[in-house]
């Protein structure tokens, strides 16, 4: 039984959960673990691009790594639900620090530690002893105390009989820095998770709130979807057109969205967007007229670029503008059918219209697509240097054929910025859902010394677009280009163009067999030209020459190829009323670069995913401003957050702390006066230790010390 008990005697008393974790929350490893934590995540937040649509991360990482990322919403990163609770948990740790360190230290800044002995000050590094044959130790404490008091040193005289100990300090304000440091850091998280979407998400875990993921009216949005008034955090956007107003703003959540309602109608009267010479956005800025719904109030405001309007804790930024349904016209081509077919297609930015409504000239695969106009701008810069608009081509060609053939494709030339005028961006979506994305100018731009419409194309918003170059005609349109392209389909106008170039071509009078020869060969190029491109005769080549004879059979069937083509264009031309091209002179020499460039062309629309290129031929402009709607209440906690950071990392670094103790008793036989000094700081830098020397050598030269 002793045994037991001197046991149970000697085991420390069991500790309560709750004070364990009380004191790991409490500690700075702990908290400093979680900054370092925060750091890595927002290292991730950076280089993952934030809070994009789905099928970009699908495109970017695979459908694999997709659903990995997902579920640690690497995505979503500084709103994720980890993050958040992180920063409470760091919010948490330093304030239990700050709560249980700063009374600590707010007693020592204020005790002057008078209660040191003698025998500790001799323990001190920097430490001197003095003596004064004639004075008394009162004295002496009165000297040396005046002294510090001119150095600026607080002190405090402890009289115990005929001793005295003067203790000094200066510096102390030292330990606020910590203190400072330490609260802005807890005062800043505060501020970003009431800025964050904590709120918000705090609403849809606990509120009954249901972000939307499909398209509808705003007067149609259920309650569920509806944020309140109130609401004290959040980040909006809107979009207002010319002459159109709102009171809701949109705030996204991951791929979803809620409506904010706001105490206000924001009405724009006016876009202003002025630009460079080069055509760049100088200054963009809205022109708006408030109503406020509670007092009826209305006033007008100009709201541009770091000039934002404030109005009842709200904040409304100018972040960009875009198009507020303009009104499109255009020309469609169709590229199927040996017959040119053309028909008009009329919309507005952000609407949908049939493609074909009738008759589609015997192209069937018309009448099942429709439009998506997605996008306009009037006026584009574009680069046009390698990698730049025009650049890229849409086109798989052997490389052998296609720098024989001169294709369009010549990355590195044409390296300028350039106004090139409007532009049109749509989707066309067939009857099964599919859709690609194109992008086409308005005008033609010089390229390579041909005028050349481009029409770009792309599978996915995350793929740059790759054009297409189709030569314009002297009208500056697409007819002849088009009118060309419905001859290469029909085998009459191949086989007439064969023969006149076999006829303008013929070895020699009278050789018929020759000319026969050739003329079979023109056809034949035509043929296979027309059934695939330059991949077809690419294809042929590959199959039917040997490896060794393929290059010098590439120029002859190119060379051959060309001339047919030309006789191909002389054919369309009568059939479409127009006159004879020019034979010599500058004239030839830019029909010749036109059929280059409709070679390449023709070629590259076998690769083109849709049987139609839309020509945009006139608009009205509707411009729309978009801005950035917020209400944050933890702004001014931020920014006193960075006061006190800045506060506590000054009194940290340049505040010195130093404490001076002066032990003064009666001398050797009770004459005269003995002093022990001693003097501490938290860093022993050159600076503390030629202060010590300097004060040492002023109390030994004292009036005191320099009696008897």
């Amino acid at each position: 039984m002793m045994t037991t008990a001197s046991s149970a005697a000697s085991r420390p008393a069991p500790r309560r959960l709750g004070a364990d974790l009380f004191e790991l929350l409490g500690s700075m490893r702990f908290a400093v673990s979680l900054l370092v934590f925060i750091c890595l995540a927002s290292v991730v937040g950076t280089v993952v691009v934030q809070n994009q649509p789905s099928n970009n991360y699908v495109n970017q990482f695979g459908p694999f790594w997709y659903e990995v990322f997902d579920v640690f919403s690497l995505y979503h990163v500084y709103n994720a639900w980890w993050f958040l609770l992180i920063m409470g948990f760091l919010v948490v740790s330093t304030s239990l620090c700050i709560l249980r360190t700063s009374p600590k230290m707010i007693r020592d800044m204020r005790s002057f530690r008078e209660h040191v002995r003698e025998a500790s000050l001799r323990a001190f590094h920097h430490h001197a002893e003095f003596s004064s044959a004639a004075a008394r130790p009162a004295e002496v404490a009165d000297e040396v105390a005046g002294l510090l008091r001119r150095r600026g040193y607080a002190l405090r005289i402890k009289s115990s009989g005929e001793a005295s100990l003067v203790a000094a300090k200066t510096g102390s304000g030292n330990r606020l820095g910590y203190i400072f440091a330490h609260t802005a850091i807890v005062i800043v998280c505060i501020g970003g998770l009431l800025d964050s979407e904590l709120p918000i998400r705090l609403q849809i875990w606990f509120g009954g709130k249901q972000p939307l993921f499909e398209n509808m009216a705003i007067a149609d949005v259920p309650a569920s979807g509806r944020l309140g008034p109130g609401n004290p955090s959040f980040r909006g956007n809107v979009l207002v057109p010319e002459g159109g107003q709102t009171r809701n703003a949109i705030v996204m959540v991951d791929d979803g969205a809620l409506v904010q309602p706001l105490p206000f109608t924001l009405e724009l009267k006016k876009f202003v967007v002025e630009y460079y010479s080069t055509g760049m956005p100088r200054l963009f800025a809205s022109e708006v007229e408030v109503t406020d719904h509670g007092t009826g109030e209305r006033f007008p405001a100009t709201i541009k670029v770091n000039e934002p309007l404030r109005y009842k804790g709200i904040t409304v930024y100018q972040s960009s503008f875009d198009d507020g349904g303009s009104s499109l016209e255009l020309t469609g081509y169709a590229l199927r059918g040996s017959q040119p077919y053309t028909f008009p297609v009329s919309g507005t930015v952000g609407g949908t219209a049939r493609l074909v409504a009738d008759d589609a000239g015997g192209n069937e695969a018309l009448k099942d697509l429709s439009v998506e106009f997605s996008g306009f701008r009037p006026i584009n810069v574009e680069n046009f240097a390698g990698g730049g608009v025009g650049a890229a081509q849409p086109k798989a060609l052997r490389e052998q054929v296609a720098a024989v053939a001169g294709s369009a494709a010549r990355p590195g030339q044409n390296d300028a910025f350039r106004n090139v005028g409007p532009s049109v961006q749509y989707k066309l979506r067939d009857a099964s859902g599919q859709a690609h994305e194109f992008h086409n100018y308005m005008l033609p731009i010089e390229l390579d010394g041909v005028p050349v419409f481009l029409t770009g194309v792309r599978a996915s918003p995350d793929e740059d677009f790759r054009y297409v170059r189709m030569p314009a005609d002297a009208d500056r349109s697409l007819k002849e280009f088009m009118a060309l392209r419905a001859a290469l389909q029909d085998p009459q106008a191949r086989a007439l163009a064969a023969r006149r170039f076999a006829a303008a071509n013929r070895p020699a009078a009278g050789d018929d067999e020759l000319t026969a020869q050739l003329r079979e060969s023109a056809e034949r190029a035509l043929d296979t030209f027309a059934g695939g491109g330059l991949q077809s005769i690419a294809r042929f080549l590959e199959s039917n020459v040997p490896a060794a004879e393929q290059q010098r059979a590439a120029d002859v069937v190119v060379k051959l190829l060309g001339g047919a083509m030309a006789e191909l264009r002389a054919v369309a031309r009568e059939r479409s009323g127009l006159p004879p091209l020019p034979t010599d002179g500058e004239g030839a020499a830019e029909a010749a670069a036109w059929n280059q460039a409709a070679v390449a062309a023709l070629s590259d629309l076998f690769l083109y995913p849709a049987p139609v290129v839309l020509e945009l031929k006139d608009f009205r402009h509707v411009q729309a401003s978009v801005f950035q709607v917020s209400r944050t209440p933890g702004k001014n906690a931020v920014y006193l957050g960075c006061v006190l950071l800045i506060l506590g990392v000054f009194s940290m670094l340049y505040i010195r702390e130093r404490r001076v103790w002066l032990w003064i008793k009666p001398g050797a036989g009770g004459q005269g006066a003995h002093s022990l000094m001693a003097m501490t700081s938290q860093r022993r830098t050159l600076d503390f230790n030629q202060e010590f020397e300097r004060l040492k050598a002023d109390i030994a030269a004292l009036p005191l010390h320099q009696k008897g």
